[in-house]
């Protein structure tokens, strides 16, 4: 017995040192692209929470909260770092580890020794690949964009993956359910759904109802009209709006082409796209090609094999295919918006894992080589994408100069204010606005509607960023008239006004709400 205790503790430690060597390498990976507003507007809502304002109140958001797992993860990082980039990029590594470890714990399920190990190495593998590719980034381990969604569906899973079903599983899946829905839309359309049918067939083969996959199955359905009330409640005592998502079904003539974009997308998303100035660049593409063609071949294996299959592997399976097919069949498909699908990658990790790597191994010698084929593949990809620059914030310069000529509170287009925003550390403070004609208006996505108090703050220039024209500086002249002075700084032209421009800023439409 203390034998076995002890390697137990030995293991434990094995799993907490190889998460925190993870966490070193996202974090190191995640500086080497700029922090956006995107991402700059969650650490802000964060800020907000953490100094009080937890529902978020006079907050537009848009059409994904993000409110129970990267914001709270966020508030985590800026009460020890403060209001900085550093605490996004940690805050991120930290959601994406917590991806890679539930994806690991459904790979490793029903594994032990040597297997166990290469099963883990595997998933980490399909999960690192795109990191050594810079495009990767923005999907994995960049701003909140559906990547965090992926644990509430995957610890779903995990909870109904067993032969016998404790009482307290099926409403802790309701509440997790509830939370998902609440943080991301996403989790309604691939893990309810998922989580109903598997538990349903279940109960069909069993020909019984009270059965814990009923009490499943009910506790999913349930899921959804409670996380329509936990929103009333937080609207009813002021808490955030949000923007509706957009969502419709692309007409049947779409459908091919939508096809071809999914394909790509999916390269995309998996690392196996070609990326020529990148360490490794070839062999990186044909590893991601094989994790995305093991992923498939594992979804195949599983439907081959339903009967036998595991809750989680069917559960697993069904969540892939509706994300696919509520992408491939709607308007949203583009070339640039992999994160739609990123539960594909996670989802897709487990299955390639299971299907590469048999549940035992018992020759030693194949063991240790599946296991090492497996730390290395893993390893590779980590190593590689630590060799990019780190990446300097563009807003470093401009931030000098408006604090060099004590300007604290400004506007600019969106690409450019909240980040800048964030990397000044809330010492100069920039809004967003938009400008139609000869108007300038509030910009409701993602943003606080105190900002644009006249009576509360004095914004008295405007910066534009020269890489992003969504806002010019003639754009800026027909709203507010000519500047009394104009400062170039690199990249950047910053008109200062001796008035207060939020007097001329009008508040827009509030947009049509979820």
């Amino acid at each position: 017995m203390p034998r076995r205790a002890g390697r137990r503790w030995l293991a434990a430690a094995g799993w907490a040192v190889g998460c925190a060597a993870l966490l070193a390498f996202f974090i190191r990976i995640s500086l080497d692209f700029p922090q956006n507003s995107d991402g700059a507007n969650n650490a802000l809502q964060a800020w907000d929470m953490l100094h009080g304002n937890l529902l978020l109140h006079g907050w537009i958001l848009g059409d994904v909260s993000f409110y129970a797992l990267e914001l709270p993860v966020l508030m985590l990082t800026e009460l020890f770092f403060g209001l900085s980039v550093l605490s996004s990029y940690i805050a991120s590594s930290i959601v994406y580890l917590l991806v890679v470890a539930c994806a690991v714990a459904l790979a490793v399920r029903g594994s032990g020794g040597a297997a166990r190990l290469a099963r883990c190495g595997a998933a980490v593998a399909v999960l690192a690949i795109p990191l050594a590719i810079p495009y990767g980034l923005w999907v994995e381990i960049g701003p909140p964009d559906h990547m965090g969604t992926c644990v509430f569906v995957l610890v779903s899973f995990l909870l109904i993956d067993r032969d016998r079903m404790p009482r307290y599983i099926a409403p802790l899946v309701g509440v997790i359910l509830c939370a998902g829905q609440l943080s991301d839309v996403t989790v309604l359309y691939i893990a309810v759904p998922a989580i109903i049918l598997v538990s349903a067939y279940r109960m069909a083969v069993a020909r019984r109802l009270r059965t814990g996959d009923g009490a499943i199955a009910l506790a999913a359905a349930a899921s959804v009209p409670a996380e329509l009330a936990v929103r009333a409640v937080l609207r009813h005592f002021g808490g955030y709006l949000m923007v509706a998502p957009e969502f419709a079904l692309a007409a049947p003539g779409k459908w091919g082409h939508n096809a071809a974009l999914t394909w790509d997308v999916l390269r995309y998303l998996f690392g196996a796209s070609r990326t020529p100035r990148v360490p490794l660049h070839g062999a990186l593409t044909i590893v991601g090609l094989i994790a995305v063609f093991a992923a498939a071949a594992g979804l195949v294996a599983v439907a081959v094999r339903w009967r036998r299959a595991s809750r989680a592997e069917q559960a697993l399976c069904l969540a892939i295919i509706f994300n696919l097919a509520a992408y491939m069949f709607s308007t949203i498909p583009r070339a640039t918006n992999s994160h739609e699908i990123a539960f594909v990658l996670p989802a897709g990790a487990v299955l390639a894992a299971r299907f590469l790597v048999p549940s035992q191994i018992t020759a030693r010698v194949r063991a240790g080589a599946a296991a090492t084929v497996a730390a290395a593949a893993a390893l590779v990809p980590l190593i590689a994408a630590t060799t990019f620059p780190a990446a300097a914030q563009p807003s470093d310069d401009v931030i000098a100069w408006l604090e060099a000529h004590h300007l604290s509170y400004g506007l600019a287009g969106y690409w450019s204010a909240s980040a800048t925003t964030q990397n000044a550390g809330g010492k100069v403070e920039v809004r967003t606005i938009g400008i139609h004609g000869t108007t300038a208006w509030t910009y409701n996505w993602e943003m606080d509607a105190g900002w644009y108090d006249a009576a509360r703050y004095y914004a008295n220039f405007v910066a534009v960023e020269n890489s992003y024209p969504t806002l010019t500086v003639q754009d800026a002249e027909r709203a507010f008239g000519r500047p009394a002075s104009i400062g170039s700084v690199p990249g950047w032209e910053v008109l200062v006004y001796r008035e207060n421009l939020l007097t001329h800023v009008k508040a827009a439409p509030l947009p049509r709400a979820e």
